[in-house]
């Protein structure tokens, strides 16, 4: 079982960057930032499905950090994902790299999909303005994990909101540092275009890794294990005249 979860987050994390980076290597002058946003959304809700079931689709180190903070994973796991992933990032970027290379013109230096801030981005936004984008946009993500998934695994509709919330992110993000909130998504892409990509590549990483603890305790503050499934439902039936709270789905009689 521990060898399916592995191979399935280093499979999911190539397939998101072959697919979703590739989007953006290949095709942004053809879809521009919206079909960039909506590739990256698309791809992480189709593994949701496919792979959500296996290894709980993480395939982000971010969200592994995420899991791992509120004690739902153990660290173990959390290093074997981490591996995984990172490894998976590497291989979907060079396998994209390879196919890059077969379009005539196509330049890959400095570029091929990578993160970047000041003369990188689209919008020439500073270190400290991409840092904090970064934090922001993880935290979302990370905290849409945390908070539809009950255990570990993204299952039944658990993956149309992650799969929004990405699509979303991108729309925010490309402009902004090309979006990582992912730092295999970050890493994979930066070593083959070299140059200024790897030297800012720090930040996608140490970045996206804050975002997602964070996310973590914030979630533990609106979702606490031992709280009730429905909160409002809760506190607008206990606070009517006579009302009876109702019982947690998880109650069980004595």
């Amino acid at each position: 079982m521990q060898t399916r979860t592995v191979a399935a987050e280093f499979l999911g994390t190539a397939l998101l960057v072959f697919f979703a980076v590739g989007s953006a290597v290949l095709a942004a002058d053809y879809i521009g930032v919206l079909g960039i946003a909506l590739a990256f959304g698309f791809t992480l809700l189709a593994l949701a499905y496919a792979l959500g079931p296996i290894s709980g689709c993480h395939v982000n180190p971010a969200v592994t950090l995420g899991l791992l903070v509120e004690g739902r994973i153990s660290l173990r796991t959390a290093i074997e994902y981490w591996v995984a992933q990172l490894l998976g990032g590497i291989v979907g970027a060079a396998v994209l790299f390879l196919l890059a290379k077969q379009v005539p013109g196509l330049k890959t230096h400095g570029a091929f999909g990578s993160n970047g801030y000041g003369d990188r981005s689209l919008v020439h936004i500073n270190t400290g303005g991409a840092f904090l984008a970064e934090v922001v946009l993880t935290f979302l993500l990370v905290f849409v994990v945390l908070a539809v998934t009950h255990k570990v695994a993204v299952v039944g509709f658990d993956g149309l909101p992650i799969g929004l919330a990405l699509a979303v992110i991108h729309l925010v993000g490309v402009p902004l540092t090309g979006t990582s909130v992912n730092p295999a998504r970050s890493l994979g892409p930066a070593l083959f275009a070299g140059g200024p990509a790897l030297s800012q590549l720090w930040l996608f990483i140490v970045a996206p890794l804050i975002g997602g603890a964070l996310a973590a305790l914030a979630h533990q503050l609106t979702h606490p294990r031992m709280g009730p499934a429905n909160l409002a439902d809760e506190l607008s039936t206990s606070s009517r005249p006579g009302g009876v709270k109702p019982a947690r789905p998880d109650a069980r009689e004595e």
